[in-house]
């Protein structure tokens, strides 16, 4: 019964959170809320959440990497996979390097392989973080991309160099060629497991769909346990269960590419996972604040592991732990610029180089979030001669110290650094969508007059079906004449339906009332009244839309 109180309270939680984000003057980024009203809970609660990394693991970051590997741009993230990969995969050892060198010159009390894990644990950008930093921040949109792409690929790297970190510290060994292979099958299964369960589920899930029928509700849970299938499957087989996850997701946007699911599957499995994404980001961030005061409480005993007396070194540590890994991160983003300016010139091509106020932009949104904290949380209590792990407790506060500090880092910092910034402009993908639109309306003509020849012949009442087919189709006619048109006659005729959809956005709202008043009159049933709001719930949300 505690428990499901608990999760209740982590619910309401997140609820409020959302509302005090819409009602406080200041633009307060969600996380941020959500950590300090974990931490009110913490404070004032008489209950404690014992955070298990494994099951964090597994009830958490499954569904929202798969989540964001599904809604990923593919087309981004093939066009920066160079990008991408520098930062996910060489960024993450040289960070694990230079910063774990840092914090052991900085922190002597705290072994070498012991600042390794931390740096190790730190070095991960945080997807969900990102995401929800970008919420409240314009970043632009290639920059989001490759921080996203970043994000879902370099969780792999940064934990299986914390596994060796801390094999370190337990034995006293390192190999290098052991390391090396472990991560190829750690990332290599990994992104296998994810595309194979995937595709497996997909292809059964079709071929029931074809033979049998399809239920929506199935689909959608069908969708909801899939992460959960790549994630554990993944993990059995030691392999990264996180990049499985982010492979299923992938798999799933190119599977859904057939079209095959029912346009009500569709609409309700969206709602589906954005009330899962909703719930499961905030209550990350609750839980990360709850964990706070227990963390805060033990900072005295912490800070007499460095040598020294007042807790206020903890946050010097801490700032200079955030001031390395940004300085890291700067400089590699700038050396990987310089090469890639390099390559282009060579080729011949002339390439603008950004400003320096984009790469620091690009240092900043470096947000570390739920990776680090279950990562950290990972850090073994005993060594193998059983006496304490060292620097458990430091490590885990200097690592929530990052998290907070990097939040709040990026939502003061990148708003100020990209406000007026001249950002180049985003490539239009109008003409795409155009094309797309009279290439669609031109089969549904063909379409409307086949099925309009099938249900008409041979009957006396052949008339109807034609005038049917004409209303129809003269929907699509207009949008074959309007994307035919030249510039400014389009422009006008948008303009002239932008004005129709607010007056039919308007309409839709007056039906609306209106049922519902003849709902409460008793005039009409409930299942009537759900029957025609759903209609008209979505016809509004294709305008607005």
């Amino acid at each position: 019964m505690d428990t499901i109180a608990i999760v209740l309270i982590l619910l309401l939680a997140v609820v409020l959170s959302s509302f005090l984000s819409r009602m406080l003057p200041l633009p307060i980024p969600r996380p941020l809320l959500q950590i300090a009203i974990g931490g009110a809970i913490g404070l004032i609660a008489d209950f404690r959440v014992t955070l298990n990394p494994e099951i964090f693991f597994l009830l958490f970051l499954p569904p929202l990497l798969f989540l964001d590997g599904w809604r990923i741009p593919k087309e981004g993230l093939m066009r920066d996979r160079k990008t991408i990969l520098a930062l996910a995969l060489g960024l993450v050892v040289i960070t694990v390097l230079g910063v774990g060198l840092f914090i052991n010159l900085l922190i002597p009390a705290m072994p070498l392989a012991v600042a390794f894990a931390l740096a190790a644990v730190v070095s991960p950008t945080d997807p969900i973080a990102v995401s929800a930093i970008a919420a409240r921040v314009p970043i632009p949109k290639r920059m989001m991309h490759i921080l996203e792409g970043e994000a879902l690929l370099n969780d792999a790297s940064g934990l299986v160099c914390l596994r060796f970190a801390v094999a370190a510290a337990l034995t006293g060994t390192f190999s290098l060629s052991e390391a090396m292979l472990d991560f190829v099958w750690v990332a290599a299964g990994g992104l296998g497991v994810g595309f194979v369960v995937t595709w497996s589920i997909n292809t059964a899930k079709n071929w029931i769909a074809r033979h049998y029928g399809e239920e929506s509700a199935s689909q959608i849970l069908i969708s909801v346990l899939t992460p959960f299938a790549a994630y554990l499957l993944a993990e059995h087989l030691e392999c990264s269960g996180i990049l499985a996850a982010v492979a299923a997701g992938v798999t799933m946007s190119f599977g859904e590419a057939s079209g095959q699911a029912l346009a009500t599957t569709r609409v309700r499995r969206n709602n589906v996972w954005d009330m899962i994404q909703f719930a499961a980001n905030g209550t990350i961030f609750v839980l990360l604040g709850e964990q706070l005061p227990g963390i805060l409480r033990s900072a005295v005993e912490t800070v007499r592991m460095t040598g020294h007396h007042e807790p206020g070194w903890l946050l010097i540590y801490v700032l200079a732990i955030n001031f390395a890994l940004a300085a890291v991160r700067f400089a590699w983003v700038w050396i990987a610029l310089d090469l890639s300016l390099f390559r282009a010139r060579r080729r011949g091509v002339s390439i603008s180089r950004p400003s320096w106020r984009m790469l620091a932009a690009m240092s900043l949104a470096g947000v570390r979030g739920a990776i680090t904290l279950a990562g950290v949380l990972t850090l073994p209590l005993f060594l193998a001669d059983g006496t304490p792990f060292p620097a458990r407790d430091l490590a885990i506060f200097l690592a929530m110290g990052v998290i907070i500090l990097s939040l709040v880092a990026a939502s003061i910092g990148l708003p100020l650094l990209l406000n007026g910034l001249g950002v180049p402009p985003e490539p239009s993908h109008q003409a795409e969508e155009d094309r797309a639109r009279i290439a669609a309306a031109e089969a549904a003509i063909a379409e409307i007059e086949r099925v309009q020849h099938d249900l008409a012949e041979g009957r006396p009442d052949a008339d109807i079906y034609v005038a049917a087919a004409a209303r129809v189709m003269d929907h699509y006619r207009t949008r074959i004449d309007v994307g035919s048109r030249a510039d400014e006659e389009v422009a006008l005729a948008r303009q002239v339906e932008a004005i129709e959809s607010r007056m039919v956005i308007a309409a839709l709202k007056a039906e609306r009332i209106t049922i519902f008043k003849l709902l409460r009159g008793r005039k009409i049933g409930s299942e009537t009244a759900r029957k025609l709001v759903r209609e008209l719930d979505l016809m509004e949300a294709r305008y607005e839309g």
